[in-house]
């Protein structure tokens, strides 16, 4: 028997397993989420929309699911980068709290100011060091360290996905709409078949004013973006 309770209390135990200790992760994959249902709507309305021609829809609705492609990919990929540099940061303390770096001192694993650099041993600071991996981490560092990270991953996971929905995402989105303009009046001044033969059939090819009302339809029609 469905039972809406047992339905929550999975979701939840879901919820806490995969993101409790990795709020970061968390915040991209809502980000994801939202912005397919920001193009899912978006292409809903398009479909729906009784004052938007067959024709019309054949051209906005391929470019409306281009564009949510583009946008889901530079939103992943950015803030997916951006949120690993501020985990490894973290991971191999050149980004560390007062406390962590008294823990590692005392492991001896931080170089003083003038002493030598030991052969062959990893300290903190080095891109190949890794604080998870020592012997006192889960007995004395994990407890400090984890908040840490968690809130490094939470604060450059928000540095990227600004910077992905002000910067990135709408040049990559112009740039794709420039090429797809350019593709589009290059078929517009591709010649017929027909025309080789000396029989033009003007209404076999898209038209200037016809590509440009399609495509005012489409940029300023106004879009639900993140």
């Amino acid at each position: 028997m469905f039972s809406p309770s047992k339905m929550w209390n999975g979701f939840k135990s879901y919820i806490y397993k995969n993101y409790g200790e990795n709020p970061g992760s968390m915040l991209v994959h809502t980000g994801v989420l939202g912005w397919i249902l920001s193009s899912m709507a978006q292409v809903y309305a398009v479909v729906f929309n009784n004052k938007i021609s067959k024709e019309q829809k054949v051209f906005l609705i391929p470019q409306e699911i281009a564009d949510a492609a583009v946008n889901i990919l530079s939103f992943y990929t950015l803030t997916s980068g951006v949120k690993y540099i501020g985990s490894k940061l973290t991971k191999t303390a050149k980004l560390r709290t007062s406390d962590i770096t008294d823990l590692l001192k005392k492991g001896g694993h931080i170089l003083e100011k003038g002493q030598k650099r030991v052969e062959n041993k990893v300290y903190a600071g080095d891109w190949n060091f890794d604080i998870t991996k020592l012997d006192n981490y889960n007995s004395e560092i994990a407890d400090k360290f984890k908040p840490f990270r968690n809130g490094a991953e939470v604060i450059t996971g928000l540095i990227g996905s600004v910077i992905s929905s002000n910067l990135v995402t709408p040049i990559a989105r112009n740039k794709y709409a420039a090429i797809k303009q350019k593709q589009a009046l290059s078929n517009m001044n591709k010649p017929s078949e027909k025309d080789n033969v000396n029989n033009v059939n003007y209404d076999s090819r898209m038209s200037m004013e016809r590509y440009q009302n399609l495509a005012a339809s489409k940029y300023s029609s106004g879009s639900l973006k993140i």
